[in-house]
């Protein structure tokens, strides 16, 4: 076997092992709660909540962009390498959590998680250099459009794995990953070889300290922002939050007049003068600012309103979800090698910008559709983003990485993941306060209403109208009956008929179903605007650009000579996508 194929199936099972575990963490939450003994329902239990869901990806945000430069300087394979031991011990740590250990075990588990966190930038940031490094520009994109998929593969068998697992043991849900790394780590080992150019510098201390200083508390402010805070159902007038968002902007401007200053800057800012990196990265920024919260959504739709209401149990609905999703995986399985090999002939402006049009006609499609949809509607809207979103992701990767030189690519590839991860953080955020902010303003009425139409008495009717609605929707999302969170003292106060409605999978969903769609497609509208403006940036990424091929004809990312700065880069006045 050609080492090019050796790397990309060691960094394909790398990619299928990260994405297992996302989506099977996901999928099995409600599993792993419950085994820990927990309420997330339970008022100050949501923050564990978010930090189980959002914990891996602040560690990801912060650390991509200094696990980059690390490998640009010690060598890729070997940090590579490094990851796969990282996310093994993380795996094993997590499978010997103690069950029945309350809040206790569920801080070990987000701790656990942020160990898998660092060996999975390790793995993220380097898998595609190493793709980069080991194959030629005419077959690159063709082989990212091929590792992506181990992405969505992994999505699919991390959904059915978590849904089959998980009603046996939720240490399952952990261990499961554990062969897949070490296999990995023992390959990795054995057959990858360093090929990178490497070059010894110092580490630039002062820019990573304000670029992850701001990271961590931009992403921590978003995140907190989702918690409520006094009589708000958000916490965006928490003082913490706002003064870690001043700080974390702060620290980031910081962070741009250091690198400007230092020998040895953690990342090269000079790399922005490249069109089809610049440009690159902010479309992929926007895709994902676009869409990151929306999916997570529209999975809320499916687990709170659509299932239930089509008899299916919640316990079940996380399962079911995953299962109903799958088109939109289907798309991009079978359009990210095409969209990649087409890259490799044609550049990556057209199939990029088309690909983001056709994301954005997807969520237009979703606006019109009622909460309790035509299924065959909904499958076909999801099957076209996830086409969409084939069409974007290999040939937007491959314009990146084509544009960098080799001993810049460990630290580019870090700051496109940064980008792509700090985007879903804000998106989360963002979105999430959007819809819960206009769904809040109709759920009480909504909810006091409908309680009075099943034969609620007023006084248990007003106590329903007071559910929080972040509490009800996260209930939902984990497999819960919202009304069953209520008081075990209230509940025996209804009557046996209307508590028989009150509890029917049908109550809750027919209660928010109108005001969650006001929500959601305000949503939709901004993440439909979003995703133009990056369809917009993608069309002015230029023509297709590769710097192998630009060496000779003009200095496009070459070094400047001894003398003027290691991290400087030549510019020439034009040329075709390469530059401004």
């Amino acid at each position: 076997m050609q080492y090019k194929w050796t790397v990309l199936t060691n960094t394909t099972l790398g990619g299928l092992m990260a994405s297992i575990n996302m989506t099977i963490v996901l999928i099995s939450l409600p599993t792993i709660f419950r085994g820990l003994n927990i309420d997330a329902t339970a008022p100050g239990e949501f923050v564990l909540l978010l930090w189980v869901m959002m914990g891996y990806s602040i560690v990801l945000a912060t650390l991509l962009v200094t696990f980059g430069r690390i490998s640009d300087i010690y060598g890729r394979t070997r940090l590579y390498t490094l990851g796969f031991v990282v996310f093994t011990a993380g795996s094993v740590l997590l499978s010997i959590i103690p069950s029945g250990t309350g809040n206790g075990g569920a801080l070990m588990l987000i701790a656990f998680r942020m160990v898998q966190a660092v060996g999975g930038g390790l793995l993220m940031v380097n898998s595609t250099a190493l793709i980069t490094d080991a194959f030629s520009s005419d077959e690159r994109g063709k082989a990212l459009g091929i590792n992506q998929i181990s992405f969505i593969a992994g999505s699919l068998i991390g959904l059915i794995a978590g849904g089959i697992l998980a009603g046996f043991d939720w240490h399952l849900v952990f261990i499961v990953n554990i062969p897949f790394a070490v296999a990995g780590s023992l390959w990795s080992v054995f057959k990858l070889k360093e090929t990178s150019v490497r070059r010894k510098a110092p580490m630039d201390l002062a820019g990573n300290a304000t670029l992850g200083g701001g990271l961590v508390l931009i992403s921590l402010a978003f995140t907190y922002a989702l918690v409520p805070f006094g009589s708000s159902t958000m916490g965006w007038n928490d003082p913490w939050v706002l003064a870690a968002f001043v700080t974390g902007t702060l620290l980031l401007i910081l962070f741009i007049f250091v690198e400007k200053r230092v020998k040895y800057p953690l990342f090269n800012l000079d790399l922005f003068k490249i069109r089809a990196f610049t440009y690159g990265n902010f479309a992929g920024f926007l895709s994902s600012l676009g869409r990151g919260a929306i999916m997570f959504l529209v999975v809320i739709w499916l687990q709170g309103i659509y299932l239930p209401l089509h008899g299916y149990n919640y316990a079940s609905t996380p399962f079911w979800a995953g299962i109903y999703m799958l088109p939109m995986m289907a798309g991009f399985i079978v359009l990210g090698p095409v969209g990649g090999i087409l890259t490799d002939k044609y550049g990556a402006r057209t199939f990029a910008t088309a690909g983001m049009v056709v994301i954005a006609i997807s969520l237009y499609l979703l606006t019109l559709l009622p909460y309790n949809f035509n299924l065959w509607m909904f499958e076909g809207i999801l099957l076209m983003n996830g086409i969409g979103s084939g069409l974007f992701a290999a040939p937007n990767t491959t314009a990146i990485m084509n544009s960098l030189a080799p001993e810049h690519r460990g630290a580019g590839s870090g700051m496109r993941t940064t980008f792509n991860n700090i985007a879903q953080t804000i998106s989360m955020a963002v979105f999430f306060s959007i819809a819960i902010t206009i769904f809040s303003q109709d759920l009480p009425s909504s909810l006091f209403n409908t309680g009075i139409n099943i034969g609620l008495p007023p006084s248990i009717a007003s106590i329903l109208s007071n559910i929080p609605p972040s509490g009800a929707l996260f209930a939902a999302f984990l497999g819960e009956n919202p009304m069953a969170s209520l008081p075990a003292s209230i509940l025996s106060q209804i009557p046996s008929g209307a508590y028989n409605l009150l509890m029917s999978p049908t109550f809750f969903p027919n209660a928010i179903g109108p005001s969650f769609m006001i929500g959601l497609r305000d949503s939709l509208y901004i993440a439909i605007a979003l995703t133009l403006s990056g369809a917009l940036l993608s069309a002015f990424r230029g023509g297709k650009y590769v710097h192998e091929e630009s060496v000779g004809k003009d200095s496009v990312g070459s070094i400047i000579p001894s003398g003027t700065g290691e991290a400087g880069i030549k510019m020439p006045e034009t040329r075709g996508g390469g530059t401004k």
